[in-house]
């Protein structure tokens, strides 16, 4: 997994509440593609018209949001199924994080399993830095500092976010959980050795 530690590029504004993960992969893409390959159907039914044409009206189809590593998004983003494949497409997409007021809590865990960080500010902050990075025409890079826990506007006014140490941790080093827990290994058999000479009869004998 590729490590976060300080992000800067171009951020999307795409403040609809309630996205779901049907709407950011359809099931039926899941069938024949690989993980890497889902980037071109994140968003397919709100990024194609009918004949299969970009529709230029939708953010991601424009410049130089098309470009975006950021994603700002509106309150209980990527809700819905428990589908993995809905980080696995915005990965593809090219986005590396996304900031919204709130999570649907699975698509939130997926994410730190993944390399994709979801930051939560308060929603007023979210409005805030989406007006501030259209009226740069989406030109304005937005920052967003792991190390620090901050997240930086266009104009460099910081807001703080905090997140559990655990998965920062994960973030920072690159490490999903399983990698996290295995790099513990020495303590965890330090502390079986002790336990098993407190409470012998909890483990097989040799």
């Amino acid at each position: 997994m590729e490590a976060f530690t300080v992000l800067k590029g171009v951020a999307a504004p795409l403040l609809r509440a309630n996205i779901n993960t049907d709407v950011i992969i359809r099931i039926e893409r899941l069938r024949d593609l690989e993980k890497g390959d889902l980037g071109r159907y994140a968003f397919e039914s709100w990024r194609y018209r009918g004949d299969g044409s970009e529709d230029p009206a939708f953010v991601l189809n424009r410049r130089p949001y098309r470009e975006a590593r950021i994603m700002i998004a509106g309150d209980n983003f990527a809700c819905g199924s428990s589908r993995e494949a809905a980080v696995w497409a915005l990965q593809s997409f090219g986005i590396r994080c996304v900031i919204a007021p709130s999570f649907g809590p699975i698509f939130y865990n997926n994410c730190f399993q993944n390399g994709v960080l979801p930051v939560v500010v308060p929603a007023k902050v979210v409005v805030d830095l989406a007006a501030e990075v259209e009226a740069t025409q989406g030109e304005g890079k937005v920052v967003v500092d792991l190390a620090r826990c901050v997240v930086v506007s266009p104009s460099g006014k910081e807001t703080p976010f905090t997140i559990d140490a655990l998965l920062r941790e994960g973030m920072l080093k690159g490490l999903d959980q399983i990698e996290l827990t295995r790099a513990r290994e020495p303590q965890i058999r330090a502390f079986q050795a002790r336990d098993r000479e407190r409470r012998p009869w909890l483990y097989p004998l040799p």
